[in-house]
Parts: structure tokens; C-alpha cells; sequence
């Protein structure tokens, strides 16, 4: 990692659509390249019509996903991963039943573990055994934050258990039922962690990133808004719709 500051390629496109189908046929290009790669995934709301659109193009055939492993991003601590919150129920739904994926070649952190701090320690040692990461795909907090690396974390950081900032509590309560307490910890890959991997692919949509888009190209490298991290690596590629790209200047 350099503390050069690189400008990463920046595609903007009409909506949200249109930026999905673009980030499936990264995906999908990548596992015709290497049907072997090893992907980093995410989750979120950004990322339910990018799996769709990628789960169209293996149906399509030429692609397929049966040698391919991934490593997700994080997991709330605390949840089973049969919760239907859970980010390995979201994997589950969203991405290995669509695109035919076998979830025991998915690897996410356990939410469950007895003792965390040693199993974000597990989850960072298979990442560096499992590794690199091929292309890692990225969603953007409305505070900057990439995984659940929040404001203040260290470009340092590796797999971690977190205390998750109270705008992401809140922000995450919509997916919970009444009454049902949001995780405020979490297990996260660390900025490092991230920068490790040989590309990286941020997609970005709707008027509520714009401001953190703004601060991850255009703001100082810094803690900060961690997106910005990203700066310093060689190969970033980032997709946004018109929304989320409202706030660049040309």
C-alpha cells in the first residue's frame, strides 16, 4: 500500500439500474478471466440488484461460479446465522441460491462465535491463506465507512470486532421488526484488510451517497470518511448512478 493518492476510475451512469448490470458485468468478467477467482463480497441494499443482474448472466451461460470462493465482508455479532438479518442469510438468499453458488465455498465471520476477538482473528488468517481477494466488492456508508470500518478507523486495520457508530445503528434499524434490538457490534475486515485485495469495485447509488462519494474522491485521505482509503490503491473502480454523483464537480 502507498500513501500515494490515486484516482480511481469512475463510471457514472444514468440510475441505479444501469449501474447494477455494470457492476454484474465486472463480476461476470472477472470469472471468465478466472473462473477460479476469489471474490470479496458485500451486502446491502446496493447489492441486491447487482447479484440479481449477475445471476441473469450465469443462467446466460459462459460464466459459472461452481470453482470460484468468496469471503464476505462482515457479520453482526450476536446473530445466528439463520437470523434472517444475518449477512450469511442475506449471502444465502441473495447471491448463493440466484446464482447457484455452493455456500461452503462462501466464507463470512461467524456471528455466533463464543469468543469474537478470536474469530475475527480466524477470519483474517483464512483471508491471507485464502488470498488475495481477486476483485472486492464494495457498497458505501452514508458517513464514508466501507465493510463496517467507521469514522476513525485506522488504514491499518485488519479483521476486527467493531462498536458500530449510531448513524449505522439507526440507519440498519429499518431491516429490524419492532422492538428488536439492532446489533451495535460487528465483525469487519479492516482497511488493510480491504487494500489487500488485487482490485477493487465500489458501486454507489441514490442521493444519499452523494456526499460521501464527494468526500471519498475529492476530500483529504483520511480516517475521516474511511472510502477515501481507497485512494491508495492502484486498482480501484468505482460506479455510480447520477444521484450519488450529484455532489462531484466536473
Amino acid at each position: 500500500m502507498t500513501e500515494h493518492d490515486h484516482s480511481p476510475a469512475v463510471t457514472i451512469l444514468d440510475d441505479a439500474a444501469a449501474a447494477s448490470e455494470e457492476a454484474a458485468r465486472v463480476i461476470a468478467a472477472t470469472l471468465r478471466d478466472r473462473p477460479d477467482a476469489v471474490l470479496g463480497l458485500a451486502t446491502g441494499g446496493t447489492m441486491v440488484p447487482v447479484y440479481a443482474s449477475l445471476a441473469r448472466m450465469i443462467a446466460a451461460g459462459g460464466i459459472a461460479l461452481a470453482r470460484a470462493r468468496s469471503f464476505n465482508l462482515d457479520e453482526y455479532v450476536g446473530l445466528p446465522p439463520d437470523h434472517p438479518q444475518s449477512y450469511r442469510h442475506f449471502m444465502n438468499t441473495h447471491f448463493a441460491t440466484p446464482t447457484g453458488m455452493d455456500p461452503a465455498r462462501m466464507d463470512l465471520p461467524s456471528g455466533i462465535a463464543p469468543d469474537p476477538q478470536a474469530e475475527a482473528a480466524r477470519y483474517e488468517a483464512a483471508l491471507a491463506s485464502g488470498g488475495p481477494v481477486d476483485l472486492q466488492l464494495l457498497g458505501l456508508g452514508g458517513n464514508g465507512h466501507i465493510g463496517f470500518n467507521e469514522p476513525g478507523s485506522s488504514a491499518e486495520s485488519r479483521t476486527r470486532v467493531v462498536t458500530l457508530d449510531p448513524r449505522t445503528v439507526k440507519d440498519n434499524a429499518r431491516f429490524f421488526g419492532p422492538g428488536e434490538e439492532v446489533p451495535a457490534r460487528a465483525i469487519t475486515m479492516g482497511i488493510a484488510s480491504i487494500l489487500a485485495a488485487r482490485r477493487i469495485l465500489l458501486v454507489a447509488t441514490g442521493p444519499g451517497k452523494a456526499a460521501a462519494v464527494r468526500a471519498m474522491l475529492r476530500g483529504p485521505v483520511g480516517p475521516d470518511c474511511p472510502a477515501s482509503f481507497l485512494r491508495r490503491h492502484l486498482a480501484v473502480t468505482v460506479i455510480l448512478d447520477r444521484a450519488a454523483a450529484a455532489d462531484l464537480t466536473p
